[in-house]
Protein backbone atom coordinates (compact mmCIF):
# COMPACT_ATOMS: atom_id res chain seq x y z
CA UNK A 1 0.00 0.00 0.00
CA UNK A 2 2.93 2.70 0.87
CA UNK A 3 4.52 1.74 -2.24
CA UNK A 4 1.48 2.55 -4.57
CA UNK A 5 1.19 5.93 -2.29
CA UNK A 6 4.91 6.78 -3.07
CA UNK A 7 4.25 5.94 -6.86
CA UNK A 8 0.85 7.93 -7.25
CA UNK A 9 2.75 10.82 -5.32
CA UNK A 10 5.58 11.13 -7.97
CA UNK A 11 2.81 10.79 -10.72
CA UNK A 12 1.07 13.90 -9.64
CA UNK A 13 4.42 15.71 -9.51
CA UNK A 14 5.76 14.59 -12.80
CA UNK A 15 2.26 15.59 -14.00
CA UNK A 16 2.78 19.03 -12.25
CA UNK A 17 6.04 19.40 -13.37
CA UNK A 18 5.69 18.80 -16.80
CA UNK A 19 5.09 21.77 -19.16
CA UNK A 20 2.21 22.89 -20.35
CA UNK A 21 1.08 22.40 -23.77
CA UNK A 22 1.00 25.06 -25.87
CA UNK A 23 -2.74 25.48 -27.42
CA UNK A 24 -2.72 24.76 -31.08
CA UNK A 25 -3.57 28.24 -32.45
CA UNK A 26 -6.05 28.13 -35.63
CA UNK A 27 -5.04 30.46 -38.94
CA UNK A 28 -7.47 32.79 -39.72
CA UNK A 29 -9.25 31.99 -42.65
CA UNK A 30 -8.52 34.54 -45.70
CA UNK A 31 -11.52 35.09 -48.54
CA UNK A 32 -11.03 37.17 -51.72
CA UNK A 33 -13.80 38.75 -53.55
CA UNK A 34 -14.12 40.78 -56.98
CA UNK A 35 -12.56 40.54 -60.38
CA UNK A 36 -8.82 40.02 -60.21
CA UNK A 37 -6.40 42.49 -62.02
CA UNK A 38 -9.30 45.61 -61.45
CA UNK A 39 -9.48 47.92 -58.72
CA UNK A 40 -7.96 48.34 -55.58
CA UNK A 41 -7.92 45.45 -52.28
CA UNK A 42 -9.43 46.09 -49.44
CA UNK A 43 -8.34 43.88 -46.73
CA UNK A 44 -11.13 43.35 -43.82
CA UNK A 45 -10.76 41.80 -40.71
CA UNK A 46 -13.48 40.77 -38.51
CA UNK A 47 -13.00 39.84 -34.94
CA UNK A 48 -15.85 37.97 -33.89
CA UNK A 49 -17.18 38.61 -30.27
CA UNK A 50 -18.55 36.95 -27.72
CA UNK A 51 -22.17 36.75 -29.19
CA UNK A 52 -21.44 35.81 -32.58
CA UNK A 53 -23.70 32.79 -33.79
CA UNK A 54 -23.54 33.14 -37.78
CA UNK A 55 -24.40 36.31 -38.85
CA UNK A 56 -25.74 37.23 -42.76
CA UNK A 57 -23.04 40.15 -44.11
CA UNK A 58 -23.22 42.78 -46.74
CA UNK A 59 -20.17 45.10 -47.76
CA UNK A 60 -19.84 47.57 -50.27
CA UNK A 61 -17.85 50.54 -51.17
CA UNK A 62 -19.24 54.19 -50.85
CA UNK A 63 -18.38 57.89 -51.82
CA UNK A 64 -16.96 60.40 -49.11
CA UNK A 65 -20.33 61.31 -48.41
CA UNK A 66 -22.27 57.74 -48.19
CA UNK A 67 -23.57 57.07 -51.55
CA UNK A 68 -23.15 53.76 -52.68
CA UNK A 69 -20.92 52.96 -55.44
CA UNK A 70 -20.65 48.79 -55.14
CA UNK A 71 -20.99 45.72 -53.87
CA UNK A 72 -17.79 43.91 -52.51
CA UNK A 73 -19.17 41.54 -50.71
CA UNK A 74 -22.79 39.83 -49.51
CA UNK A 75 -23.98 36.39 -47.77
CA UNK A 76 -24.98 34.44 -50.74
CA UNK A 77 -27.96 33.04 -49.35
CA UNK A 78 -28.72 37.01 -49.38
CA UNK A 79 -26.88 37.50 -53.10
CA UNK A 80 -28.81 34.47 -54.54
CA UNK A 81 -32.12 34.77 -53.52
CA UNK A 82 -31.71 31.11 -52.30
CA UNK A 83 -32.03 30.16 -48.65
CA UNK A 84 -30.35 26.79 -48.18
CA UNK A 85 -33.00 25.70 -45.86
CA UNK A 86 -36.05 27.48 -47.67
CA UNK A 87 -38.56 24.72 -47.87
CA UNK A 88 -39.74 20.81 -46.57
CA UNK A 89 -40.35 18.01 -48.88
CA UNK A 90 -40.38 14.63 -48.47
CA UNK A 91 -39.01 14.89 -44.47
CA UNK A 92 -35.66 16.63 -46.15
CA UNK A 93 -34.76 20.24 -45.99
CA UNK A 94 -34.75 21.25 -49.44
CA UNK A 95 -33.04 24.56 -50.96
CA UNK A 96 -35.60 27.26 -51.96
CA UNK A 97 -36.24 30.48 -53.28
CA UNK A 98 -36.64 33.31 -49.99
CA UNK A 99 -36.94 37.11 -49.60
CA UNK A 100 -35.62 38.43 -46.35
CA UNK A 101 -36.21 41.90 -46.55
CA UNK A 102 -34.83 42.13 -42.94
CA UNK A 103 -31.61 40.79 -43.01
CA UNK A 104 -29.66 43.82 -44.47
CA UNK A 105 -31.74 46.31 -45.49
CA UNK A 106 -29.58 49.26 -45.83
CA UNK A 107 -27.74 47.90 -48.11
CA UNK A 108 -30.31 46.74 -50.20
CA UNK A 109 -31.60 49.85 -50.94
CA UNK A 110 -28.55 51.68 -50.84
CA UNK A 111 -28.03 49.78 -54.30
CA UNK A 112 -31.68 50.14 -55.58
CA UNK A 113 -31.53 47.78 -57.58
CA UNK A 114 -35.38 46.66 -58.19
CA UNK A 115 -36.46 42.57 -58.76
CA UNK A 116 -38.97 41.20 -60.70
CA UNK A 117 -41.42 41.76 -57.44
CA UNK A 118 -40.74 45.28 -57.32
CA UNK A 119 -38.45 45.06 -54.15
CA UNK A 120 -34.68 46.00 -53.72
CA UNK A 121 -33.35 42.02 -52.91
CA UNK A 122 -31.46 39.74 -55.17
CA UNK A 123 -33.31 36.61 -56.40
CA UNK A 124 -32.42 33.69 -58.88
CA UNK A 125 -32.90 35.61 -61.47
CA UNK A 126 -31.43 38.63 -60.59
CA UNK A 127 -28.46 37.61 -58.58
CA UNK A 128 -25.34 39.59 -57.45
CA UNK A 129 -22.31 38.03 -59.85
CA UNK A 130 -20.53 35.23 -58.03
CA UNK A 131 -17.37 37.18 -57.80
CA UNK A 132 -19.19 39.33 -55.06
CA UNK A 133 -20.73 36.61 -52.79
CA UNK A 134 -19.84 33.24 -51.16
CA UNK A 135 -20.75 31.36 -47.65
CA UNK A 136 -20.91 33.34 -44.45
CA UNK A 137 -17.78 32.75 -42.65
CA UNK A 138 -18.55 30.70 -39.33
CA UNK A 139 -15.83 32.77 -37.28
CA UNK A 140 -13.53 35.67 -37.06
CA UNK A 141 -11.97 36.26 -40.84
CA UNK A 142 -9.86 38.01 -43.10
CA UNK A 143 -11.70 39.34 -46.44
CA UNK A 144 -9.20 40.85 -49.55
CA UNK A 145 -12.52 42.45 -51.78
CA UNK A 146 -11.00 43.92 -55.02
CA UNK A 147 -12.80 46.99 -56.55
CA UNK A 148 -14.06 47.55 -59.94
CA UNK A 149 -11.88 50.62 -61.00
CA UNK A 150 -8.68 51.61 -58.96
CA UNK A 151 -9.75 53.97 -55.62
CA UNK A 152 -8.10 57.54 -55.75
CA UNK A 153 -9.55 59.65 -52.70
CA UNK A 154 -11.78 59.39 -49.92
CA UNK A 155 -14.35 56.91 -49.53
CA UNK A 156 -16.58 55.19 -47.05
CA UNK A 157 -16.23 51.54 -46.20
CA UNK A 158 -20.06 49.81 -45.08
CA UNK A 159 -20.75 46.88 -43.76
CA UNK A 160 -24.38 45.58 -42.63
CA UNK A 161 -24.78 42.41 -40.35
CA UNK A 162 -27.55 40.53 -39.26
CA UNK A 163 -28.25 37.82 -36.60
CA UNK A 164 -31.52 36.01 -36.05
CA UNK A 165 -33.01 35.20 -32.97
CA UNK A 166 -31.00 37.89 -31.01
CA UNK A 167 -33.73 39.25 -28.58
CA UNK A 168 -33.81 41.63 -26.00
CA UNK A 169 -36.36 43.37 -23.67
CA UNK A 170 -36.87 45.80 -26.37
CA UNK A 171 -36.99 44.33 -29.82
CA UNK A 172 -38.96 40.95 -28.00
CA UNK A 173 -40.97 38.41 -30.19
CA UNK A 174 -44.26 39.78 -29.86
CA UNK A 175 -43.79 43.86 -30.34
CA UNK A 176 -44.86 43.86 -33.59
CA UNK A 177 -47.16 40.68 -33.90
CA UNK A 178 -47.55 39.55 -37.11
CA UNK A 179 -45.10 40.87 -38.82
CA UNK A 180 -43.07 37.69 -39.98
CA UNK A 181 -40.00 39.69 -41.08
CA UNK A 182 -39.14 41.25 -38.09
CA UNK A 183 -39.77 37.85 -36.50
CA UNK A 184 -36.63 36.18 -38.54
CA UNK A 185 -34.36 39.18 -37.61
CA UNK A 186 -34.81 40.31 -34.07
CA UNK A 187 -32.68 42.91 -33.31
CA UNK A 188 -32.29 45.28 -36.39
CA UNK A 189 -29.54 45.02 -38.79
CA UNK A 190 -26.55 46.88 -37.77
CA UNK A 191 -24.49 49.48 -40.09
CA UNK A 192 -20.75 50.01 -39.62
CA UNK A 193 -18.77 52.49 -41.35
CA UNK A 194 -15.35 53.64 -41.77
CA UNK A 195 -13.50 56.41 -44.17
CA UNK A 196 -10.64 55.49 -45.80
CA UNK A 197 -8.26 57.73 -47.65
CA UNK A 198 -6.17 56.66 -50.42
CA UNK A 199 -3.87 59.63 -49.73
CA UNK A 200 -3.72 58.29 -46.45
CA UNK A 201 -3.56 54.60 -45.93
CA UNK A 202 -3.88 53.43 -42.54
CA UNK A 203 -5.61 50.87 -40.88
CA UNK A 204 -9.32 52.13 -39.54
CA UNK A 205 -11.65 50.56 -37.77
CA UNK A 206 -15.01 50.27 -38.36
CA UNK A 207 -17.80 51.71 -36.17
CA UNK A 208 -21.11 51.36 -35.40
CA UNK A 209 -23.21 53.90 -37.29
CA UNK A 210 -27.10 52.67 -36.48
CA UNK A 211 -29.27 49.81 -37.29
CA UNK A 212 -31.64 49.44 -40.08
CA UNK A 213 -35.76 48.96 -40.44
CA UNK A 214 -37.01 45.81 -38.07
CA UNK A 215 -38.45 44.89 -41.11
CA UNK A 216 -36.74 45.99 -44.38
CA UNK A 217 -39.76 47.88 -45.28
CA UNK A 218 -37.26 50.92 -46.26
CA UNK A 219 -33.75 52.15 -46.40
CA UNK A 220 -34.23 54.30 -43.53
CA UNK A 221 -31.19 54.28 -40.85
CA UNK A 222 -31.70 55.18 -37.02
CA UNK A 223 -28.38 56.35 -35.15
CA UNK A 224 -29.41 55.86 -31.96
CA UNK A 225 -28.07 52.34 -30.56
CA UNK A 226 -29.45 52.73 -26.97
CA UNK A 227 -31.82 49.54 -27.49
CA UNK A 228 -29.38 47.71 -29.07
CA UNK A 229 -27.34 45.05 -26.77
CA UNK A 230 -26.29 41.27 -27.83
CA UNK A 231 -25.81 42.65 -31.36
CA UNK A 232 -23.12 44.98 -30.55
CA UNK A 233 -21.37 41.88 -29.77
CA UNK A 234 -21.65 39.98 -32.94
CA UNK A 235 -18.48 42.01 -33.69
CA UNK A 236 -15.62 42.12 -31.35
CA UNK A 237 -13.44 44.28 -33.89
CA UNK A 238 -13.61 45.52 -37.62
CA UNK A 239 -10.49 46.92 -39.38
CA UNK A 240 -9.57 47.68 -43.03
CA UNK A 241 -6.96 49.12 -44.77
CA UNK A 242 -5.74 49.60 -48.20
CA UNK A 243 -3.30 47.39 -50.07
CA UNK A 244 -2.52 47.90 -53.33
Amino acid sequence: MKTRFVTLILLVLIAVAAPARKKQQVATPVYSYGVEKQGSTIVLTFEKGKEHNHPLFAIWLADENGRFIQTLYVSQTIGRGVFAHGSRKAGQWMPGEIQRPATVPYWAHQRAVLNEYGTYLPTPRQPIADAYTGATPPSSFVMKLRTDKPLHGKYKLMLELNQSWDWNEYWYNDRFPGDKEYQTSSQPALVYVADIDTERPATVELRPLGYSHYAGKDGSLNTNLSTITTALQIADKITATIDE
